[in-house]
């Protein structure tokens, strides 16, 4: 019954197109005429083709359960699009509202794009979202009864990246000297699909470290934002899924971050399917990889982030 109850939130999601994404709550993170590392150019938000092409008022799309079935938990989700777009519905918009079946509240990240002409500084605009969004939904968690405790990212493809970035890197890069500042913007859990980890070795995906980095990007630079270096015994807890005939990230990549995860003692589950490519989706994917929804579930319930079920469910 849960499957077809996500089939059809899917299914009318998708027909009602951008009027129903648009329409959904939206948060701007960044106080009016304050966003950091932005030249403040007369540019607005592009959408073509389901995807974000450029952000300006960087957000989030807030999708929340019933109140009775609130588990108080929320995440965070990047969707991905090699640094280039943001494929908001198929990594996010459809993500958000199955998270809201299990009763977790869920935060569609729409985080800025590092080719923006705005930017004063590409790399590091994505992450400045990102943890801002972390910081805004803490200092809010009692309104939308969240357990600030419980507050994880999910990120696919390239928005993996970002997710992991956020959880390992500890700087932080979205202080602005206002009352967020004091709120922790690190994710207590991170769900990685078909991820971008690394930009330093041959295993790089090429596309996001150019459009992440730049065209020339030293290796320095690289080694920073190559997630798998990054990772410390304050990592939070991980689950992890690739397959391994994908053929855009290598999946090597996300064999570097859990042995990383290991080697510091983070929990982590990983699977790696042998079908699915670099389109592992909500449904309709290939063989034993359509199971991966329901071994996330599990793996929230046997991490504490959600119970089971709701008392007297």
């Amino acid at each position: 019954m849960r499957f077809l109850f996500v089939l059809a939130l899917v299914v009318g999601l998708v027909s009602c197109g951008h009027n129903k994404v648009l329409g959904q709550d939206f948060i701007s993170i960044w106080p009016q005429n304050k966003i950091p590392n932005s030249k403040n150019l007369p540019l607005k938000d592009s959408i073509a083709n389901d995807r974000y092409q450029r952000v300006m008022v960087p957000g989030m799309h807030a999708f929340f359960p019933g109140k009775q079935e609130n588990k108080g938990a929320a995440v965070v989700i990047c969707p991905g699009g090699g640094y280039s777009w943001l494929a908001y519905i198929i990594s996010g918009t459809q993500l958000a509202k199955w998270f809201n079946t299990m009763g977790i509240s869920a935060f569609v990240l729409n985080y800025r794009l590092p080719h923006s002409p705005d930017l004063i500084q590409r790399e590091t605009a994505p992450l400045m979202d990102a943890q801002r969004a972390l910081r805004y939904i803490r200092a809010n968690a009692g309104k939308w009864s969240i357990n600030p405790d419980k507050i994880g990212i999910l990120g696919t493809s390239s928005g993996g990246h970002l997710a992991a970035t956020t959880g390992t890197i500890q700087e932080d890069f979205s202080a602005i000297k206002d009352s967020l500042d004091q709120v922790p913007f690190k994710p207590n859990f991170m769900i990685l699909v078909s991820p971008v980890i690394d930009m330093s070795t041959p295993w790089a995906h090429a596309g996001s470290v150019k459009n992440l980095l730049g065209a020339n990007p030293k290796q320095k630079l690289k080694e920073k934002f190559s997630v798998q270096l990054q990772v410390n015994s304050l990592t939070p807890r991980c689950f992890l899924i690739n397959a391994v005939n994908d053929k855009v990230v290598h999946p090597m990549n996300s064999t570097l971050f859990y042995e990383a995860l290991l080697k510091n003692n983070v929990p982590v589950s990983f699977h790696s399917f042998s079908q699915g490519g670099h389109a592992i989706a909500l449904r309709n994917n290939p063989g034993s990889t359509e199971l991966w929804t329901k071994l996330c579930e599990m793996w929230l319930i046997e991490s504490g982030i959600i119970p089971e079920r709701l008392p007297g469910k």
